[in-house]
This record gives C-alpha cells, sequence and structure tokens, in this order.
C-alpha cells in the first residue's frame, strides 16, 4: 500500500481508508497526535465529541447505517474507559468499528506510568479482538490481522493499542497492509434441504435478524417470503429489516412486541432464523426456538450449541445474502401457491390489531401521551427517515407502533445501553444529511450524553431529538413496583431540556399536551440545526402493557 517512507502512524491511517473507513469519532489525546494528523489525509474526516463514550456510539451507528467499518479513538486507560461503552454496544450490534488507543511509551511500560492500564487484556476484552502494536516491523501484519477479523463471520469491533513512540517511528518503502475477507457462501444441497424443511412446516415462518441488513438482503428476503408463501418476523431491534405494511410481516420480537407475536413464534413448527444470533431477548428468554419448532439457523457466524436453545436440524455457516440468492434460484421463478392463505391473512389481521397504541383520542391528562407521539411520527415523517432509540420503557411504544417501511431507518442498541440515541442521530444526520433523522430518548438516557448536541451543531448536523421526561429511571422503576419494592434511587428532579439545547446553539422547545405536538415537530425538522423537543410525560405511562399508580 505503501510506495514511499512514513510512519507507523501513516499506515494506520492509510489501512483503515483502505478498509472503508470514512470518520473518526474521538476527544483528541497526546498519545495518538501522529495518527489523528494522518487521518484527514487518508480522506478519513474527523469529528470532535464531547466524550469518549459518544465518539464510540457515533462511531457504532455511523458503520451500522453505512455498511462499512467506521473509527473511533481515545487516549490510554481513560479514554479506553470511556469508549468501553459504545465498544460493548458494537459487539453486542455486531458492528464493526476501529477503535485506536494511545498507549503510553514502551520504555516507561509496566511501571505504572500516566494512565498506564494493559489496554488488551482490560478494554479489549469487551471487542472482537484486540492487540497492541509494539514492533513498527510487524505493524502491517498486525493492522491486517485485526482489520480481517473485524469482518470474518460476525462482524465486531476491534481494539489496537498505539503506543505513542512507536507511531513515529519509519517503515520501510513497502509496507502492504493485506485485510482481505470473503463472504461465506452455502452449499446448493444445503440450501434446498433448508427450503424443504420450511416448505413442511403448517405454520411455518422466518425470522429475520441483523445479518440480512448488514449484506443489504432485504428485497431478497420479500422475494422469498411471497415465492414461498411464508410470514417474517423482524428479531429484536431490527424493525427495519422487512417492510411492515408487507402483508407477510407479523411484528418484530423482544420487548415491547406485539401480544400477537411471542405465541405466533412459538407455534411455529418449521422456523428460518437468517441472520441473527438469537439472543436472549430476541428469544423471549431463550424460548423459542420451541422444543416442538424444527428450525434452520443461517449466520455468517452460527452457534451449533447454544445454552437455553433447542438445536437446530440444519446449520448454514452463509452470508445472508449469499443464502438468499442461492434459496430463490432453487426455489425457481414461480411462487407456491399459499394452501393457508386465511390463516396468514388472520395472523396478519391479529398483529395489526395488537400493535395500536393510540387510539386517535387525545389524552386528557396531564403531559403528552406517547401512543400519541408515535402515531404522530407515522403521519409526518418520510417512510426514509431515520429514526435511533436509546434504552428505556418509552422505546417499547415505538417498537409497538411505529412502522418501518425501508432497510437501513432504524439504530437501536441491542446492549441496552442508556446514551446511546443522541449520539447515534448525530452519526446518522452526518451520513445522510439529506435524510429526516429523529431520536427518541428518556430523560435519564438523554442527560448521559446531552453534552453532544454542541458536537451536532458543530458539525452541521440537524437531528431532532424527542425528550419523554418522567422524571424518572422509568424502567427500574418499573421493576421495583413490579416486585413490591420501594421506589429507591429512581426518581429524579427536572431538567429544563429545551433550555439545555439552546445553550448549545440547538433549537429547544417544551410540549405538554398532544394537541401541541405536531406543531412542535414540524417547526423542529424545519429548523435546519439539532432541535430538541422537551415532552412532558406522566410517570403512569410506563409501556403499552404497563399503567404505574404512584
Amino acid at each position: 500500500m505503501a510506495q514511499r517512507p512514513q510512519r507507523v502512524g501513516q499506515l494506520v491511517a492509510q489501512a483503515l481508508a483502505a478498509a472503508g473507513v470514512e470518520w473518526a469519532f474521538t476527544v483528541p489525546g497526546e498519545s495518538f497526535l501522529s495518527v489523528l494528523d494522518a487521518l484527514p489525509g487518508a480522506g478519513i474526516r474527523v469529528v470532535a465529541t464531547r466524550h469518549e463514550g459518544g465518539a464510540a456510539f457515533m462511531a457504532e451507528a455511523a458503520a451500522q447505517l453505512s455498511g462499512r467499518p467506521q473509527a473511533c479513538l481515545g487516549t490510554r486507560a481513560v479514554g479506553a474507559a470511556n469508549l468501553a461503552i459504545g465498544l460493548h454496544t458494537a459487539r453486542q450490534n455486531s458492528t464493526p468499528v476501529v477503535a485506536l488507543v494511545g498507549q503510553v511509551e514502551r520504555s516507561l511500560r509496566g511501571r505504572e506510568a500516566f494512565q498506564e492500564v494493559d489496554l488488551v487484556n482490560s478494554i479489549g476484552r469487551l471487542c472482537k479482538w484486540a492487540a497492541e502494536i509494539n514492533d513498527p516491523a510487524g505493524a502491517a501484519d498486525t493492522l491486517g490481522e485485526g482489520l480481517r477479523e473485524m469482518v470474518d463471520g460476525r462482524p465486531g469491533p476491534v481494539l489496537f493499542a498505539l503506543p505513542a513512540d512507536v507511531l513515529d517511528e519509519w517503515l520501510p518503502l513497502s509496507t502492504p497492509v493485506l485485510a482481505s475477507s470473503s463472504a461465506a457462501t452455502p452449499a446448493s444441497c444445503d440450501v434446498t434441504a433448508a427450503l424443504e424443511l420450511l416448505r413442511s412446516g403448517e405454520r411455518p415462518l422466518i425470522l429475520a435478524g441483523g445479518g440480512v441488513l448488514r449484506a443489504d438482503a432485504t428485497v431478497q428476503l420479500v422475494e422469498l417470503a411471497e415465492r414461498l408463501s411464508v410470514p417474517v418476523m423482524a428479531a429484536w431491534r431490527r424493525p427495519d429489516v422487512f417492510p411492515n405494511d408487507h402483508p407477510l410481516y407479523l411484528g418484530v420480537t423482544g420487548y415491547g412486541a406485539a401480544s400477537t407475536v411471542r405465541p405466533r413464534l412459538l407455534e411455529a413448527d418449521a422456523l428460518l432464523v437468517i441472520g441473527s444470533r438469537l439472543s436472549e431477548v430476541t428469544t423471549f428468554g431463550y424460548a423459542a426456538p420451541s422444543p416442538a419448532t424444527r428450525w434452520v439457523h443461517v449466520d455468517a457466524e452460527p452457534l451449533r450449541e447454544r445454552a437455553g436453545l433447542t438445536s437446530p436440524e440444519l446449520v448454514l455457516r452463509a452470508d445472508a445474502r449469499a443464502f438468499l440468492d442461492a434459496a430463490l434460484a432453487v426455489a425457481g421463478p414461480e411462487r407456491t401457491p399459499a394452501t393457508t392463505t386465511a390463516q396468514w391473512d388472520a395472523d396478519r389481521a391479529a398483529y395489526v390489531a395488537a400493535r395500536v397504541v393510540d387510539d386517535g383520542r387525545h389524552w386528557n391528562g396531564h403531559g403528552v401521551h406517547p401512543g400519541h407521539v408515535i402515531a404522530t411520527l407515522q403521519r409526518v415523517l418520510p417512510s426514509d427517515a431515520v429514526l435511533t432509540t436509546d434504552a428505556g420503557n418509552f422505546g417499547l411504544w415505538l417498537a409497538r407502533g411505529y412502522q418501518f417501511m425501508q432497510a437501513g431507518t432504524f439504530l437501536g442498541p441491542t446492549s441496552g445501553a442508556m446514551g446511546y440515541g443522541l449520539p447515534a442521530a448525530i452519526a446518522a444526520s452526518l451520513c445522510r444529511p439529506a435524510a429526516t433523522v429523529v431520536a427518541l430518548c428518556g430523560d435519564g438516557g438523554f442527560a448521559m450524553t446531552m453534552s453532544e448536541l454542541e458536537t451536532g451543531v458543530r458539525a452541521g448536523a440537524t437531528p431532532v431529538v424527542l425528550v419523554f421526561d418522567n422524571r424518572s429511571y422509568g424502567t427500574i422503576a418499573m421493576y421495583q413496583q413490579r416486585e413490591g419494592r420501594e421506589l429507591l434511587a429512581t426518581d429524579l428532579g427536572p431538567v429544563d431540556f429545551a433550555a439545555v439545547a439552546r445553550a448549545c446553539g440547538a433549537q429547544g422547545g417544551r410540549v405538554t399536551r398532544d394537541a401541541e405536538f405536531e406543531p412542535a415537530l414540524r417547526d423542529a425538522l424545519a429548523a435546519g440545526r439539532p432541535a430538541v423537543l422537551h415532552l412532558e410525560v406522566d410517570p403512569r405511562w410506563v409501556s403499552p402493557d404497563v399503567t404505574a399508580h404512584r
């Protein structure tokens, strides 16, 4: 890759660019200035954030949305510790992220130098792979190995620890970084067997996850479902994997799922799982697939033995796009006649009725009804709007009631990390500057990263942020009430989030009634800069299924 003498820091920057990295988010540190200097020259845009946690969230969101790896940078122990929450989120989300962390000079290692820690065996354990570049002669090989590991099989974050003195050392004239990787393709006989199993069921189902989105294979999934006349569900936090208005779509699993979803998933007698790691939340606590379900697992990195899950009859290590292309070729051009059309229609009708979160009447009590917010977003936003969400019960209203029509229009943390919504929305707006971007956050999670509003203003992002304020860590309060415990450490004090927004250079507004929301939303969408709508929410509106008594 290099045809002239260069320093290690320059090699790192060029290797990232060759791997597809376009964005680097960072709180700058003196330990990695040589890499920082080289990033713009390699064509990578650098965004300074207010906190490394925000930087890591932005890198994860940008990678998830673009389908290419993105980078975050921090300095030594303190920066790496702050990056950790975003790296864990990237691992749980199966997102390719490169973390570059400056390290103390080699001569000071092992002496508890300033901000020293073993980065590889501490923060690096959160990642898919981690290594330290201690020898310039081996820098290219280490970079190549890490970048391959990042995208081979199930993608995930990788961490490179970079001693400050190594970054300034010179390399030989030709130092190539070899990081190519190829997608796994399935055998034709296995694809045929998978389709035969699916066709054999009386209550068949397809469960689609993030692997389909990463492979940009939603169109192929829709075509296969239509040809086979088999309904589809989306794995938790992957609601945009299949058009939600399609007559074969039966909902998203996990937290916030409509009441029809879990029983229909459990009663499936033939199940094709594609591009999903079958997490605890997706499977309703590993209840699915049920013992009576015959199923096939197609994934870039499937697990043949998984604690808590019944064993699949067939396991295919394959890229989702490669499998779907092969399946369409095997299935042929003709559509399979639906022998149970009436049953599928009934399943769909039951799901559509169960997903309603707003009955069309205004809430007359205190604050804004969350269901009204979701119904208004559905009516006002374009179908290609990107929605991001934080962790918290407020997100259950979105999961239940909002219909996603296009792939690549949702970002959410399967890690359950609070503070994700705003940084993710900033990254989405930077990656897709022409798109409408809306973040949904709780007051607890938003306060954790609201300093990044200034980052969004400075970087030219234009997201609209909805803060559902019930002055509480509402999810934990729900568990306390459910278990008959005292409400302890879950009540929060008042914060004027609209004023915070204005102080950061963003637009800010407060909404206290249903009738105020739509005009405020339309004004925020037209602002041309980050805008925050502070929504007062009655604490009793816990979720679509739970009303608290406080």
